[in-house]
């Protein structure tokens, strides 16, 4: 499995290729940022950033990219600038028809280090021993990034044996019921719906009735 990290920014967005397998040692092909001046006009910004996934997505071939799910901040122009950095990684690789997964900053953290609340140092120091790197990458986003790719290959087959069991359920129906259709309305004595075109028997309650005759008249 080759999985393309995002680490989505405006002004760094980092990048990031690691291939493997859950279970076993994982390689790292490439780690990087795409930058973007601050002062330049936001539409030029979102091309450049296009342009920059384009070309790695275009060296590497990834089968996957993992791009980190936008949360809120208080500050709305830093979510704002990652929203859309986050949109334009999303809108790359749906283009190429390359499946998107999302995942929250704790989930890459806990899945990476083991602690969902780790700092960004641990984030770094354990993706360089995972990759066994001489140094953690830097900036600190693009080992962001490593770890979103690393995240991925590790969850990818809880998720999908996850997703299996869910279509299996929808398409066995209800428990109980053994894929049969269920019927409303009144059922014959056997227990099983009126045939197409059977009048139904009118419905009684209590014993049944003698008919009633008119009071002081005679036959």
């Amino acid at each position: 499995m080759r999985v393309l990290g995002v680490d989505p920014g405006l002004t760094r967005c980092g990048v990031g290729v690691v291939e493997g397998v859950a279970g076993r040692p994982l390689t790292m092909l490439g780690v990087g940022v795409v930058r973007t001046p601050a002062d330049a006009e936001l539409g030029d910004r979102l091309v450049a950033v296009e342009r920059g996934i384009e070309a790695w997505l275009d060296e590497y071939s990834p089968g996957y990219v993992a791009v980190e799910r936008v949360f809120a901040q208080h500050n709305v122009r830093t979510v704002m600038g990652t929203a859309q950095a986050s949109a334009i990684a999303m809108l790359c690789a749906a283009r190429r028809g390359i499946p998107v997964a999302l995942h929250t900053p704790s989930e890459v953290k806990a899945a990476v280090t083991g602690s969902g609340r780790a700092e960004k140092a641990q984030v770094g120091a354990m993706v360089t021993r995972l990759l066994r790197l001489d140094a953690p990458p830097k900036p600190a986003d693009a080992a962001d990034a490593l770890a979103l790719a690393i995240c991925h290959i590790w969850r990818a087959p809880a998720q999908n044996r996850l997703q299996q069991a869910v279509a299996a359920h929808r398409r066995s129906g209800p428990p109980g019921t053994s894929g049969t259709p269920r019927t409303s309305g009144a059922t014959g004595t056997s227990g099983t719906a009126p045939a197409p075109g059977a009048s139904a028997a009118p419905r009684t309650s209590g014993a049944s009735r003698a008919p009633r005759t008119l009071k002081g008249r005679t036959a």
